[in-house]
């Protein structure tokens, strides 16, 4: 079974796995409630950092970037249980079950829902037709758990209301602020412009306004910055870092790096005995 398997497709996934690994860029289009049934998760987002294991159940808002740090646990296993709630599956949901925001939610994006008999039953019950592969997971059952998700996570936490239902239009958010929040993530120019609410055009106009260069050049020369801080502020060593500022490999950054200032990445460290 490959890893993550679909139980149903495009909506609940399992994932598993035996060793570390650290996952870039992710990029979050729909809300997504996530089971984790063993091992350790880290989220990393520009605003928060949150830390889940074994039971803990993870609500994730949608149009985000981040940064996944996925790590068994003493047994050697990391399973999660992945919904994704996407967005016409919600509109859907709303008319048959007649619910609807009352309001603007004002909280964090990510939240930890709290740990409760209901939550934990509802997950234990999909346990099983994920470790089989979800062969006996039908499109109408695969339905009727996500809405069983839904109701539980109202009761649990009423406000989500406003979390989960709120379809208006994706407004244009602060440019300049998400760019300088999340330069580091190495995403194609066109999500970007997506997670921003804007076309790919505007999202061109608006950035040239704002930075006065276009988009790729302006994330280079932001990510070479940062990364020369790294180097003579820090002593850091570009092999510590170079992904984290979305280069896809040592030899790309270390000629990236040359080009712009004129020597090699390394001879700004400091030498220690």
């Amino acid at each position: 079974m490959e890893s993550p398997a679909e139980i149903l497709p495009g909506v609940i996934f399992y994932s598993y796995l035996s060793s570390e690994r650290k996952e870039k860029a992710c990029v979050w289009n729909h809300h997504t409630l996530v089971l984790q049934v063993s091992g350790h998760m880290i989220l990393e987002t520009s605003e928060q950092n949150i830390s889940i294991s074994a039971g803990n159940v993870l609500l994730i808002h949608k149009n985000q970037l981040g940064t996944l740090t996925k790590t068994p646990g003493p047994n050697g296993h990391y399973e999660t249980i992945v919904i994704s709630l996407q967005e016409d599956l919600m509109r859907q949901i709303a008319l048959e079950e007649k619910l609807e925001a009352n309001g603007k939610y004002t909280g964090m994006p990510n939240l930890c829902l709290p740990n409760n008999d209901f939550l934990q039953g509802y997950f234990q019950s999909i346990v099983p037709y994920a470790r089989s592969s979800g062969a006996e997971m039908t499109d109408e059952l695969g339905l009727l758990k996500v809405k069983e998700g839904i109701k539980l996570m109202l009761l649990a936490v009423p406000e989500l209301r406003n979390f989960l239902f709120d379809f208006s239009e994706h407004h244009k958010i602060d440019l300049e602020k998400f760019m300088l929040s999340n330069f580091h993530f190495n995403v194609p120019v066109e999500k970007l412009a997506q997670l921003t609410g804007r076309s790919l055009s505007g999202f061109k106009r608006d950035f040239q306004k704002t930075f006065g260069m276009p988009p790729r050049k302006w994330l280079q020369d932001k990510r070479l910055i940062e990364a020369k801080h790294l180097i003579e502020s820090k002593n850091r060593k570009p092999s510590s870092f170079y992904l984290d500022l979305g280069f896809e490999s040592l030899s790309h950054f270390s000629y990236s790096f040359k080009k712009k200032f004129g020597n090699a990445p390394t001879e700004g460290l400091v030498k220690t005995d």
